[in-house]
């Protein structure tokens, strides 16, 4: 990562089967999931694909949100239009990390520029018209996991998982003995 760009990441929470909506919205509700998306994206900007954006219905508070659209003409209120990634990118100068959270296809675009991938990973088959797309699993080493049983209303399970690209992880073992000596 250089010293100039943002470390880039991706969050999103997906179904076994990898599914990541339905109908414009999460196929399950998960208030922690929502609590975890907060305290990792405020402050930082959001990058987002139209459709993910209207589902929101507002801009998220707290954060620079910058939509990726190929209509020039959208200027919704209280964001940022940008015409490409490499557009988006340069919108979070100054920045030091920033977040994509969709939908499918800007993941499917950000995935490989990605530092990080920050997935809540819910043990459920789900039913949806949106799918997380398949990635090199190759390229990122899980770093960090947290399992969860839901709230009370639908017990779901799942895991809050990080996974950092490989190369990302070598150039700070390369520079940091504790990371070495721990083989992340």
């Amino acid at each position: 990562m250089g010293q100039n760009r943002p470390r880039l990441n991706v969050i999103a929470a997906l179904a076994k089967n990898r599914v990541i909506g339905i109908e414009n919205r999460l196929p399950w509700r998960l208030p922690e999931d929502l609590a975890h998306f907060k305290a990792l994206t405020l402050g930082h900007p959001v990058l987002m694909g139209r459709k993910t954006f209207e589902s929101l219905g507002r801009p998220l508070p707290g954060r620079t949100n910058i939509v990726i659209t190929r209509n020039p003409d959208y200027r919704p209120e209280g964001v940022t239009p940008a015409a490409s990634i490499p557009a988006a990118l340069a919108a979070c100068e100054g920045h030091d990390e920033v977040f994509f959270i969709g939908g499918a296809e800007l993941y499917a675009q950000a995935i490989p520029l990605a530092d990080r991938l920050y997935l809540t990973e819910v043990d459920i088959e789900a039913q949806g018209d949106a799918w997380f797309p398949e990635f090199d699993r190759m390229a990122f080493v899980e770093i960090a996991r947290q399992s969860h049983l839901g709230d009370k209303a639908d017990r779901l399970h799942f895991d809050f998982v990080t996974y950092a690209r490989r190369e990302a992880v070598a150039e700070r073992a390369a520079v940091n003995p504790d990371l070495r000596a721990r083989n992340v």
